[in-house]
């Protein structure tokens, strides 16, 4: 079967540049929290980095190369131009990060050359400009050769906005998808995991090459499944590996793949091993198909592999939820792709969870249940004002959002978000897919 070929959605923004000029405090800026590790040693990034950013009403996945570099001298500097290639290939703008402390470096002059061969869109992003003297200094970095040229501090936030408007004209708003479109699942999760193996037996056949060295898929592959009288697309991704094993470049660019085939998808099948359980990275994968609202079911394969008794998969089941708390109405289901035990199962769980996602319901049946449920359990008053939710619809959005109308949304806690989720779960199916919740005025 040929694969089915589709245009992949691509909102990622890669931030490049050598060792030790802010890249991990940048991108904690632009995601909104101090994800990353941040020291004075060059190389002290650890993790693998990336994350959702949202600006001037675009969401777009940020990542941070800095996450991909071995943490020896030698070969820092070839690690860093591979990366540059990398991300001219596969991002859809870059952010060149230099430093003016330092003033330009031979590396950074063999950056620029890289990227001003590239068609890419480049922003020059001249960091730790934080007083006067600094930004006279800074004007040294135009010499560099690029238009799109900013001083800024990642530190304090001061000129990042402006790269930001600048940025996002290049990204694209998330648009609905078409009315006839297939439904398109994501095969995600760590490498050797399991899923070309999942890929193939759903197929029947050996699309991909299944060995036990992780990391043998290095691209995504679009297949288009028309069997049992299901139809639609599946995109078996490269394994996203833990940083501790990342050992060649062709890793920095499986994570890219995979990250795209995320932003694609409206179904993410996350695959964790049954033997290890869930993971620190396979919980990176979770948040982030959470935080960009594709459907999510978590597979755990090599069911097969595990000693069981009574409640073993009850017990399984708790603890994941446990982990993936607070989004923990997701469905799981135990696999074997080997076996193929219960590999149709996880793709007719997905339809259900697809269907989830593009549930609508009419606003009379949301008022009358939702109001109802506001009657029995009101928001708490805020400094002696009552708060009155008015009325409530759902929002034209391709995944479910609800916006409820009331006299002070300010002043609405967030648990009482969560109470309004709830009670949205309990009344209309929206297993597997994450919901959510505006205030807005009346």
């Amino acid at each position: 079967m040929p694969p089915y070929f589709t245009i992949m959605s691509n909102n990622i923004v890669a931030i490049v540049g050598r060792p030790n000029v802010g890249k991990s405090t940048f991108y904690n800026r632009l995601i909104g929290e101090r994800q990353a590790i941040i020291d004075d040693i060059s190389g002290v990034t650890r993790d693998r980095q990336y994350g959702s950013s949202f600006w001037n009403g675009k969401t777009f996945t940020v990542v941070d190369t800095g996450g991909f570099v071995k943490d020896s001298d030698d070969v820092f500097e070839a690690a860093i131009r591979s990366q540059v290639e990398i991300a001219i290939e596969e991002a859809r703008a870059i952010v060149f990060l230099v430093d003016v402390t330092t003033g330009i470096t031979d590396l950074d002059e063999d950056i620029a050359g890289m990227l001003r061969r590239s068609k890419k869109p480049v922003f020059l992003a001249v960091n730790k400009v934080d007083n006067n003297a600094r930004m006279i200094e800074a004007n040294e970095f135009w010499s560099l050769g690029f238009e799109e040229t900013f001083f800024l501090s990642s530190l304090t936030g001061s000129g990042s906005g402006e790269l930001l408007d600048a940025v996002v004209e290049h990204i694209d708003a998330d648009e609905e998808p078409e009315e006839d479109a297939l439904p398109k699942f994501a095969i995600v999760g760590q490498p050797n995991v399991g899923k070309s193996s999942l890929t193939n037996a759903l197929l029947g056949e050996e699309r991909n090459i299944v060995t036990e060295i992780a990391g043998t898929t290095r691209d995504s592959i679009h297949t288009k499944y028309t069997k049992f009288g299901k139809e639609f697309l599946l995109i078996d991704t490269a394994g996203i590996r833990k940083k501790s094993r990342v050992q060649e470049d062709l890793e920095f660019y499986s994570v890219m793949r995979a990250i795209k085939a995320i932003e694609e998808a409206d179904v993410c099948l996350l695959m964790i091993d049954a033997q290890e359980g869930i993971e620190a990275q396979d919980m990176s994968i979770f948040r982030l198909a959470q935080r960009r609202n594709k459907g999510i079911v978590l597979l755990a394969n090599k069911w097969d592999l595990v000693e069981k008794e009574t409640n073993t998969a009850r017990d399984f089941e708790e603890e994941l939820r446990k982990r993936i708390a607070p989004f923990t109405d997701v469905p799981v289901v135990f696999i074997s792709a080997i076996d193929k035990t219960r590999i149709f199962k996880a793709i007719e769980t997905a339809l259900e969870v697809y269907e989830n996602r593009s549930r609508k319901i009419k606003t009379s049946e949301l008022n009358e249940v939702m109001l109802e449920a506001i009657e029995r359990y009101p928001p708490p008053a805020h400094r002696g004002r009552f708060i009155k939710i008015k009325y409530v619809t759902q929002l034209p959005t391709y995944f479910p959002a609800f916006a409820f109308f009331c006299n002070h949304p300010k002043h609405l806690k967030d648990s009482y978000r969560n109470y309004l989720e709830n009670q949205l779960r309990k009344h209309f199916n929206f297993t597997g897919v994450p919901i959510a919740v505006f205030f807005r005025q009346k």
